[in-house]
């Protein structure tokens, strides 16, 4: 019996060895399958990135290059949000036309601004050409402007010339300012020939200098923060220190500015399309609609609401307008019928008044006023059946005249 006992208790325990095991075992099988799938899987991204080297560009490739997702809030967006960077603009200054004076109070100035560094940033300077299509186009509007002057100016002249009766002194002075307005034209096309001619040579650089800021997602020590608290105590923490840097760099004599979105999007279009930029510029890009990554059409919903509403407001207005008609034309009738009986109404209205004051003109002399006012609604209704009689014989007699 205590054979059987032992013999069942191995079989059990062989049993339970035996799902081990196989439990090991799928284990092991599925994780080498995994791992061929990787493999597989990075071959045919080596391959596809091989292929778009040779023709084609994909999402990927291009967002690598360009090292950072987004401009956001005057910021640039590095890493899915794990860096955030913010530019501060300056203009140079000419250190060798100072005096030692000055020159002795910028190198102070940039001690100072150096000792107050409490984090890392990057200078970066971005030589451009000067593309001065803009200032030939505004100067050209001013041209226009000037030329339609000068021609209106020219008109007045010649028309108080043909009229005569002009005094010598409005004449002289209106062809001085003709003088004046045509020696302005010449001197605006002189400008603009020159402009243009300075356009023509591509070795008129000019350099822009920055100072990049950069900070760490990881710095804030907070994992319990949303998106957006995380994005406002970056960007306050960000534009602390670009302040910072603008006040100090200011006692250097520079002209320090924060770099707001659209510069920030102006400094990587000219770093990314260098040579487009000479002549395709960043706000014509924009205005092209570069920045819009899908379709600005409207929303086939919003369309149709605004169809529906435009429905509703012309049925409101058609409705509005027949029920005014309505009763314009129920006032109109009532006016008509007031008209068509002035006369019955003038003699009700003057019994009614004899018969209120009957006590004070007398009973005799009420009676007498109103037995006239009836004799004479008599009269006018023989005389307009007379009147209505004379015509009816007067068309008789005209037809049978025309027969």
């Amino acid at each position: 019996m205590e054979l059987m006992e032992i013999l069942t208790i191995a079989v059990i325990i062989l049993f339970f060895v035996i799902l081990v095991l196989a439990f090991v075992y799928w284990q092991m099988s599925v994780k080498n399958k995994r791992e061929k799938e990787t493999k597989e899987n990075s071959k045919e991204n080596k391959s596809s990135q091989t292929n778009t080297s040779q023709g084609g560009y994909t999402k990927l490739s291009v967002f690598d290059f360009m090292e950072f997702d987004k401009i956001e809030d005057n910021m640039i967006v590095q890493n899915n949000g794990a860096r955030y960077l913010m530019g501060i603009e300056c203009e140079g200054i000419n250190y060798d036309l100072m005096s030692e004076v000055e020159k002795t109070s910028v190198e102070q100035g940039f001690i100072q601004f150096l000792n107050t560094l409490r984090h890392p940033i990057q200078i970066y300077t971005q030589t451009r050409t000067i593309n001065i299509s803009s200032s030939i186009e505004n100067y050209n509007a001013k041209i226009n402007d000037i030329a339609e002057e000068l021609e209106r100016k020219k008109k007045q002249y010649n028309k108080m010339i043909q009229d005569g009766g002009y005094d010598k002194r409005d004449l002289d002075e209106i062809r001085l300012e003709i003088a004046r307005q045509q020696n302005l034209y010449d001197y605006g096309k002189d400008i603009v020939a020159n402009i243009e001619n300075m356009s023509l040579n591509k070795n008129v650089l000019r350099k822009h200098y920055y100072i990049i800021i950069p900070y760490y997602a990881s710095e804030l020590g907070n994992n319990f923060l949303d998106e957006e608290e995380k994005r406002n105590m970056i960007f306050s923490e960000l534009y602390t220190r670009a302040q910072s840097i603008t006040r100090t760099l200011f006692a250097c004599s520079m002209k320090c500015r924060v770099m707001d979105s659209n510069d920030l999007a102006e400094l990587l279009y000219v770093a990314y399309n260098r040579d487009e930029s000479e002549t395709y510029g960043i706000d014509k890009a924009l205005k092209a609609g570069y920045g819009e990554l899908y379709s600005t059409a409207p929303d086939v919903l919003d369309k149709r609401m605004e169809a529906i509403n435009k429905q509703v407001e012309e049925k409101a207005l058609e409705l509005a307008k027949q029920k005014v008609d309505e009763v314009k034309s129920e006032k109109e009738k009532i006016v008509e019928k007031k008209e068509q009986n002035f006369d019955n109404l003038v003699q009700e209205l003057a019994e009614l008044i004899v018969k209120e004051n009957k006590d004070y003109v007398g009973k005799d002399v009420a009676e007498e006023a109103i037995k006239r006012i009836k004799n004479e609604s008599t009269k006018e209704e023989e005389g307009d059946s007379d009147v209505k009689e004379e015509k009816k014989t007067a068309r008789t007699r005209r037809t049978r005249k025309n027969a």
